[in-house]
């Protein structure tokens, strides 16, 4: 092992710094490769749990909006649009996501309604085995699903 590469082990900080230093300078031979190309890989996997616990969340809520309506109010309409506010972020700064959004819909999907089911008190079977919304829907600051009793005043629908 290169002292490069037990420094990953030891001060990751260091090593950071001297592997950026080394690729600056064109001297890739001396870096870390094998270190730096984990730490690339995880930093992609960083942006995929994102993306995932965002589209929970923000689905989650829209359950909630939808299959509670008495109960939405601000706190829930401010989840929703800060989710929605953050994945138009993520996915702007990282295109390539588009590309596992679809997967990442479902994934999101399943784990919010079972969220749901557990914090509204409703059945699991309340809620539909696959997403009543749509991927374009659930990222619109437009869209919030229809109920009979609630529909989002239109200040609230400000950005």
């Amino acid at each position: 092992m290169s002292n490069l590469a037990s420094t990953y082990e030891t001060d990751f900080h260091a090593w950071a710094l001297a592997n950026a230093a080394l690729l600056r300078a064109g001297r890739l031979a001396e870096a870390d490769a094998a270190h730096i190309a984990e730490e690339l890989e995880s930093m992609a996997g960083k942006d995929r749990k994102e993306l995932t616990s965002r589209l929970i969340q923000l689905l989650w809520h829209l359950l909630k909006w939808q299959y509670q309506p008495e109960r939405a109010g601000s706190s829930w309409a401010s989840t929703i649009n800060i989710q929605r506010a953050e994945i138009e972020v993520l996915l702007d700064e990282n295109p390539s996501l588009h590309a596992i959004l679809p997967e990442r819909f479902t994934v999101a999907y399943a784990k919010a309604r079972r969220f749901a089911a557990g914090e509204t008190g409703l059945p699991a079977t309340t809620f539909p085995d696959t997403c009543p919304f749509t991927i374009e829907q659930t990222l619109n600051p437009g869209f919030w699903p229809e109920t009979e009793s609630k529909r989002i005043p239109d200040h609230e629908n400000r950005d």
